[in-house]
């Protein structure tokens, strides 16, 4: 599948585990999300991500708070030439309203992290919706030109669409060095993500992939009985997480698989495996095969937690807390706990003061029905 002339020696990262920092979901004070990033902690995850040889960290002009915390815990303490740090440049309409607003992001992101350079820049979170705001700011030719100033190294984006637009975009643009996917064993075949159709016409034009979501949004570390039985069976010694990271890590052409690790446990996890990684057996392939299946018959709401949609409420909804309480219920069938969740859980309004704006709608990644989905949990838990 992968072309024959695409080889380890062409990936952009060297002497480098393949597991990557995701500097999106940090641990917080007092495990609130809804608190400042545990710098004290993150420092700790940082230093222990580079002694056992990780170097790549990804951030993002949009997540709240990351790119200052890669500054107090990273670029701060740390020599330049010993990690990679990658950012984006988001032109959706939530974040930026002009060429000139967008153009300043990267401006914005040298002085939050302090890092002289980014070493992947990286167009954010590209589909069918914004693609005509990256093109109207000119935002390809911008990158190619900070490139040759030497303010980035590598260029590339994001991507949360079909395969048919990724195919188009990649004709368009070759100068995209590499392309950062959604991949995981539970959007493998999925009908919205389609990873392992994404990951097919990155391998077609010979890109190296940058994988996110691998364990989609925390869910695959702790999944449903029937998929934890499954993995349990096969290994009980080893993590849910650790089946998740090692699928999409175990595909050729993958350069960097993201984990947005939020705890020091999380991290050692991660590190136990990836540290000496090994791709997955055949054996363990077909265990994953009926993980998949398993999972594929539970329904459940595929949010990934990035909180994209919260950002821009104007009634500051907690829309993936509320979304996680109702996929426990799905998922588990307790209703009188999950009603008794809800009412604290997820903080903020509840599912029922949504006032139908579109805007999460807008941002979502995952292109969910949003608002409907918001009806269905008002309906079920208030």
């Amino acid at each position: 599948m992968w072309r024959d002339t695409m080889s380890k020696d062409q990936f952009l990262v060297k002497d480098c585990l393949k597991l990557g920092f995701g500097l999106m979901r940090l641990p917080r004070e007092g495990g609130d999300m809804n608190r400042p990033v545990d710098l004290e902690q993150m420092k700790k995850m940082v230093d222990d991500f580079l002694a056992a040889g990780g170097k790549y960290f990804d951030t993002a002009f949009i997540y709240e708070g990351s790119e200052e915390a890669a500054k107090a815990t990273l670029c701060s303490r740390h020599p330049r030439d010993t990690y990679y740090l990658a950012t984006k440049l988001n032109a959706a309409s939530f974040c930026c309203s002009n060429e000139q607003d967008a153009k300043a992001e990267l401006k914005k992101s040298l002085e939050r992290t302090g890092a002289g350079y980014f070493d992947f820049y990286l167009l954010h979170g590209l589909d069918q919706e914004n693609l005509a705001d990256y093109d109207k700011y000119g935002l390809w030719d911008y990158l190619k030109s900070v490139r040759e100033e030497g303010l980035i190294r590598h260029m590339g984006f994001s991507f949360h669409d079909s395969p048919e637009l990724l195919d188009r975009i990649l004709a368009e643009h070759p100068e995209a060095e590499f392309v950062q996917l959604q991949i995981n064993y539970a959007d493998w075949d999925d009908g919205v993500v389609q990873s392992k159709g994404c990951y097919e016409i990155a391998a077609k034009y010979g890109k190296p992939i940058i994988v996110m979501e691998p364990v989609k949004g925390g869910s695959l570390a702790n999944p449903p009985k029937p998929v934890e039985d499954i993995l349990k069976a096969a290994d009980p010694d080893v993590s849910a997480a650790s089946w998740a990271v090692r699928f999409a890590a175990s595909l050729p052409g993958v350069m960097i698989v993201l984990s947005g690790m939020s705890s020091t446990e999380q991290m050692q996890d991660n590190l136990s495996y990836m540290k000496e990684f090994k791709p997955l057996s055949e054996e363990e392939t077909n265990v994953v095969e009926h993980a998949r299946e398993a999972l594929h018959k539970i329904d459940q709401i595929p949010c990934t937690s990035c909180h994209y949609c919260a950002a821009g409420c104007p009634v500051n909804m907690h829309i993936p807390e509320i979304f996680n309480v109702m996929n426990v219920y799905k998922l588990y069938g307790d209703l009188d706990r999950s009603k008794g969740d809800y009412t604290w859980r997820p903080g903020g309004p509840k599912a029922s003061e949504c006032v139908r704006c579109g805007q999460c709608e807008d941002a979502c990644p995952q292109h969910l029905p949003i608002i409907s989905l918001l009806e269905e949990v008002a309906e079920t838990l208030e």
